[in-house]
Protein backbone atom coordinates (compact mmCIF):
# COMPACT_ATOMS: atom_id res chain seq x y z
CA UNK A 1 0.00 0.00 0.00
CA UNK A 2 1.66 3.32 -1.25
CA UNK A 3 1.47 5.85 1.79
CA UNK A 4 1.97 9.48 0.83
CA UNK A 5 3.57 11.36 2.97
CA UNK A 6 1.80 14.32 4.05
CA UNK A 7 3.50 17.89 3.98
CA UNK A 8 4.84 19.14 7.19
CA UNK A 9 3.61 22.44 8.21
CA UNK A 10 6.77 24.67 8.83
CA UNK A 11 7.59 25.86 12.62
CA UNK A 12 9.78 28.86 11.43
CA UNK A 13 8.67 32.58 12.09
CA UNK A 14 9.03 35.08 9.78
CA UNK A 15 11.27 38.14 10.96
CA UNK A 16 10.75 40.64 8.22
CA UNK A 17 7.70 41.67 9.60
CA UNK A 18 9.42 42.63 13.07
CA UNK A 19 12.30 44.38 11.49
CA UNK A 20 9.69 46.85 8.74
CA UNK A 21 8.48 47.87 12.54
CA UNK A 22 11.41 48.39 14.52
CA UNK A 23 12.73 50.65 11.31
CA UNK A 24 9.36 52.61 11.61
CA UNK A 25 9.53 52.86 15.37
CA UNK A 26 13.06 54.34 14.77
CA UNK A 27 12.26 56.79 11.86
CA UNK A 28 9.60 58.06 14.03
CA UNK A 29 11.62 58.52 17.23
CA UNK A 30 14.41 60.47 14.94
CA UNK A 31 11.98 62.36 13.52
CA UNK A 32 9.55 63.46 16.74
CA UNK A 33 13.63 63.67 18.64
CA UNK A 34 14.33 66.65 16.45
CA UNK A 35 11.26 68.30 17.21
CA UNK A 36 11.63 68.30 20.76
CA UNK A 37 13.40 71.49 22.61
CA UNK A 38 15.37 71.08 25.70
CA UNK A 39 14.84 73.58 28.39
CA UNK A 40 17.67 72.64 30.68
CA UNK A 41 18.52 74.98 33.49
CA UNK A 42 22.24 75.63 33.92
CA UNK A 43 24.59 73.83 36.15
CA UNK A 44 24.66 74.79 39.53
CA UNK A 45 27.96 73.41 41.62
CA UNK A 46 29.66 73.30 44.82
CA UNK A 47 33.22 72.75 43.79
CA UNK A 48 35.73 75.86 44.17
CA UNK A 49 38.09 75.02 41.41
CA UNK A 50 38.96 78.57 39.44
CA UNK A 51 39.53 77.32 35.53
CA UNK A 52 41.98 79.23 32.99
CA UNK A 53 40.09 81.70 31.51
CA UNK A 54 41.69 83.22 27.79
CA UNK A 55 38.53 84.48 26.35
CA UNK A 56 34.95 84.81 28.19
CA UNK A 57 31.58 84.79 26.25
CA UNK A 58 28.17 86.08 28.06
CA UNK A 59 25.04 85.83 27.07
CA UNK A 60 22.51 87.85 28.81
CA UNK A 61 18.69 85.79 28.94
CA UNK A 62 17.55 88.52 26.23
CA UNK A 63 20.12 86.98 23.50
CA UNK A 64 23.30 90.06 24.36
CA UNK A 65 26.32 88.01 23.63
CA UNK A 66 29.43 89.69 24.76
CA UNK A 67 33.07 88.65 24.15
CA UNK A 68 35.35 89.69 27.39
CA UNK A 69 32.82 92.44 28.40
CA UNK A 70 32.39 93.88 25.05
CA UNK A 71 29.21 93.72 22.82
CA UNK A 72 29.65 91.87 19.51
CA UNK A 73 26.44 90.04 16.99
CA UNK A 74 26.15 86.35 16.61
CA UNK A 75 27.48 87.54 12.85
CA UNK A 76 31.11 88.56 14.06
CA UNK A 77 31.09 85.61 16.83
CA UNK A 78 33.14 83.67 15.35
CA UNK A 79 35.72 85.65 13.82
CA UNK A 80 36.56 87.77 17.41
CA UNK A 81 36.43 84.54 19.31
CA UNK A 82 39.18 83.54 16.80
CA UNK A 83 41.05 86.55 16.79
CA UNK A 84 41.22 86.64 20.97
CA UNK A 85 42.20 83.04 20.68
CA UNK A 86 45.63 84.26 18.71
CA UNK A 87 46.13 87.07 20.94
CA UNK A 88 46.30 84.73 24.01
CA UNK A 89 49.24 83.80 25.82
CA UNK A 90 47.78 80.24 25.91
CA UNK A 91 47.29 79.31 21.80
CA UNK A 92 47.12 75.85 22.29
CA UNK A 93 45.42 75.17 25.01
CA UNK A 94 43.13 78.15 24.91
CA UNK A 95 39.48 77.76 26.96
CA UNK A 96 36.56 79.87 26.18
CA UNK A 97 34.34 80.19 29.17
CA UNK A 98 30.59 80.60 28.55
CA UNK A 99 28.77 82.32 31.74
CA UNK A 100 25.16 82.39 30.84
CA UNK A 101 22.14 83.61 32.78
CA UNK A 102 19.19 81.74 34.14
CA UNK A 103 16.62 81.52 31.53
CA UNK A 104 19.26 81.31 28.32
CA UNK A 105 18.21 78.45 25.84
CA UNK A 106 20.34 76.03 26.08
CA UNK A 107 21.00 75.86 22.22
CA UNK A 108 23.20 78.98 22.21
CA UNK A 109 25.45 77.74 24.66
CA UNK A 110 25.48 74.29 22.76
CA UNK A 111 26.18 76.74 19.63
CA UNK A 112 29.22 78.23 21.30
CA UNK A 113 30.35 75.28 22.48
CA UNK A 114 30.67 73.70 18.82
CA UNK A 115 31.96 77.23 17.77
CA UNK A 116 34.97 76.58 20.44
CA UNK A 117 35.55 72.78 18.81
CA UNK A 118 35.69 74.08 15.63
CA UNK A 119 38.47 76.65 16.87
CA UNK A 120 40.22 73.90 19.06
CA UNK A 121 39.70 75.17 21.61
CA UNK A 122 38.54 73.81 25.29
CA UNK A 123 34.98 75.35 25.97
CA UNK A 124 33.62 74.98 30.03
CA UNK A 125 30.71 76.65 31.52
CA UNK A 126 30.58 78.93 34.52
CA UNK A 127 28.41 77.75 36.81
CA UNK A 128 27.21 79.12 39.84
CA UNK A 129 27.57 78.42 43.14
CA UNK A 130 25.14 76.27 44.97
CA UNK A 131 22.37 77.94 47.39
CA UNK A 132 22.78 76.35 50.84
Amino acid sequence: MGLKKRSRVSAEFSMSSLTDIIFLLLIFFMLTSSLVQINVELPESDARTVAPTDVTVAITATGQLTLNGRNITKGNLEGAVRQAIEQSENRQNATVTIVAEKGVDWNEVSEITRLANRLQARAIIATKPKSS
